[in-house]
């Protein structure tokens, strides 16, 4: 989805994502009346879902010590997937990330 809406908040949404987890993009979603942001911080709150979804699988994991290499991993998908998201939304794009379902 391309869009003529708020890029500079759109792309706030999902750096807001990476230190606060869901909330940030859940109250963004539900104060803006942009649809370009609502569309950005929905795909920032399904990325952090799954993400912690994920983030359990590893910590299970960490008992076969593989684990570990999927947290760092997780850790370090989540950092390249909000930077690509962010500058997307910046851009005008709403980015929806990979390995995600939309949930909200």
């Amino acid at each position: 989805m391309s869009s003529n809406g708020n890029t500079t908040l759109a792309a706030l949404t999902h750096i807001l994502a990476l230190f606060t987890w869901v909330i940030g993009p859940v109250i963004v979603l539900l104060i803006t009346e942009d649809e370009f942001v609502k569309e950005n911080a929905r795909n920032a709150i399904n990325w952090q879902i799954f993400l912690f979804i994920y983030s359990l699988i590893g910590l299970v994991l960490v008992f076969l010590l593989v684990g570990i290499f999927v947290l760092l991993i997780l850790g370090l998908l989540d950092l390249v997937f909000i930077i690509v998201a962010t500058v997307k939304a910046a851009d005008g794009e709403a980015w929806t990330y990979p390995l995600t379902k939309a949930l909200v």
